[in-house]
């Protein structure tokens, strides 16, 4: 079966909550966006909340990035 909708796969089949455990909203170089801990306690980009096009322009925003352990604030 295909399904075409203009939601990503999370919003229809939500994932469990135990997978939500180790991600946090974030605050990193003024920029907002939902980051995974890792066992190491580094923290990888998962998704970045923005309304600027250049903000997604910029790798150190992108998804997989491993971001450094300052200028983060947890929200």
């Amino acid at each position: 079966m295909i399904l075409y909708t203009p939601l990503s796969k999370e919003d229809i089949f939500p994932p469990s909550p135990s997978e939500h455990t180790n991600r946090h909203m974030i605050s990193f170089e003024g920029r907002y966006m939902y980051c995974q801990q890792k066992t190491d306690g580094s923290l990888e980009v998962l998704q970045l909340l923005s309304s600027d096009p250049q903000d997604f322009l910029n790798e150190n925003y992108a998804p997989g990035t491993i971001l450094p352990n300052t200028n983060i604030k947890d929200n």
